[in-house]
């Protein structure tokens, strides 16, 4: 390490062991995307696995039931083995599910392997946030979270770029060819320097936090120390009978639960998840055909897989812009102002899609399609990469394992009835009813996060969990 130290600046150093992360939090990219170029290629006559609405909506919307099981399993590894070796066991856990859609023949093999994908992505969503957040330093910080959204978002636009040109089986091959090669990167990173420190040991966490950080910032390093050894003083001593151990157990949890730095993070990462999630992205990503279909038309004379493939680019654009401005707004700044346009552009396509349905205006494709653009670039920019960097800042360092699992259940359950409900709502609704309901779940989720959120731009992990817990710094 020393030798790399010397070679390299701690921001590049911060870059490599980021991208560990980044480029399997790509893979929810991949996942998500991934039934953009499926679902079609299975309707066809002659595909030699052959699906109904039914069994569509299950395969696009399993992942997100299966999610849940990733978020119980992630915290108890990362928490007991460490941070790299949860982020191995999410990439094995990935691969084996991209394995089985390679040899799949019948829907419940594809069941099955959504679901193994779904938890490989439910580990790595729980891992993720909080391992870059470890890793780099304070001013830096959001734009490594928010690389994650650029990851994911490149993932997207990997795999439904190649969904559109190649059958879908060729596509999970070039996935695990990415797997691979993101495992290389996570065996060349170490551990995470919160993971070290809260096992007592403290000599490997000095030398990976320098490792990581340079000398610049052993304030912060020795505040973490001192923090974790508080922390150890004050948990309640091994005992030697199985009923005191249950009843201290009981008694650690109602204390932790009464924490303000523990249920306040918990509450604001619901309502940020639940934005994320009624955003409209699991439209724009894993529906998007339906969209252009509904909102453009078929027969609008434009080419709606390339439509597919320029969405995608300008999603990767668009998150570029969200980094600058991560680094340079507020983050309560950036969430009223690009979760406000995102209600203005799911509004905005309902409108137009109603008037278009009964004829109260010319139809015009181009308005349509620029609509589309305004709401991918809200969601692109705010809902999602906001849910990324907030994450990783929110969770105090005692129980981020635990505190990363809860919150992710809301992710993952508020992904499963997302994605399940889509064609439900498409066909009782419309786009323009369903987009209502969606700019719905945005506001009210709005103002709680506006009122309950602090500002955690350029801050410590410590100095925002002393804030949670009453203390003005």
């Amino acid at each position: 390490m020393e030798s790399e130290t010397k070679r390299l600046s701690p921001f590049m150093i911060q870059c490599f062991v980021s991208a560990g992360v980044t480029f399997n939090m790509a893979g929810m990219g991949l996942v998500m995307g991934f039934v953009t170029g499926l679902l079609p290629q299975l309707r066809r006559p002659d595909s030699i696995i052959q699906i109904d609405d039914a069994s569509a909506s299950w395969i696009a919307s399993i992942p997100g039931f299966a999610v849940i099981v990733g978020n119980v399993i992630a915290p108890s590894i990362m928490g007991t083995s460490g941070r790299r070796i949860a982020n191995l066991c999410s990439l094995a856990v990935s691969a084996g599910g991209w394995l089985c859609i390679i040899f799949s023949n019948t829907v419940h093999i594809l069941f099955l392997a959504r679901f193994l994908q779904g938890m490989g992505i439910g580990m790595i969503a729980a891992l993720g946030p909080v391992l870059i957040a470890e890793y780099t330093s304070p001013k830096n910080r959001g734009l490594f979270l928010m690389s994650i959204s650029v990851n994911v978002s490149v993932g997207v636009f990997a795999i439904q770029t190649l969904g559109v040109y190649f059958h879908w089986k060729t596509c999970a091959l070039i996935c695990i060819g990415i797997i691979l090669f993101t495992a290389l990167l996570v065996l060349l990173s170490p551990e995470s320097p919160t993971f070290l420190a809260d096992k007592e040991r403290y000599d490997e966490c000095r030398k990976t936090f320098m490792y990581l950080r340079g000398d610049s910032e052993n304030e912060e390093l020795e505040k973490m120390i001192e923090a974790r050894m508080l922390a150890n003083k004050e948990q309640i001593d091994e005992v030697e009978t199985i009923k005191e151990k249950v009843l201290s157990k009981v008694k650690y949890l109602r204390q932790t639960l009464k924490k303000k730095e523990f249920y306040k993070p918990i509450l604001i990462m619901f309502h940020v998840f639940t934005m994320a999630q009624w955003s409209g992205v699991n439209i724009l990503t894993s529906f998007t055909t339906d969209l252009f279909e509904n909102v453009i038309g078929l027969d609008s004379g434009m080419n709606i897989p390339l439509m597919i493939v320029i969405i995608g680019v300008l999603r990767i654009i668009e998150n570029f812009v969200g980094m600058v401005f991560i680094k340079t707004l507020k983050r309560r700044v950036m969430l009223f102002s690009t979760i406000g346009l995102n209600i203005f552009g799911l509004l905005a396509v309902a409108a137009f899609t109603y008037a278009k349905e009964n004829d109260w205006v010319s139809f015009t494709p181009t308005v349509g399609l620029l609509l589309i653009h305004v709401h991918m670039f809200s969601v692109a920019t705010g809902a999602i990469p906001l849910s990324y960097v907030l994450s990783g800042e929110l969770f105090p360092m005692e129980y981020k394992g635990l505190c990363g699992g809860i919150s992710m259940l809301f992710f993952s359950l508020n992904l499963f009835v997302n994605m399940k409900t889509v064609i439900l709502l498409f066909n009782l609704w419309g786009i323009y009813g369903t987009y209502c309901l969606y700019a719905g779940v945005l506001s009210y989720c709005l103002v709680v996060v506006g009122v309950l959120c602090p500002e955690t731009k350029d801050r410590t992990l410590l100095d925002i969990e002393e804030e949670f817990r009453g203390k003005k710094n």
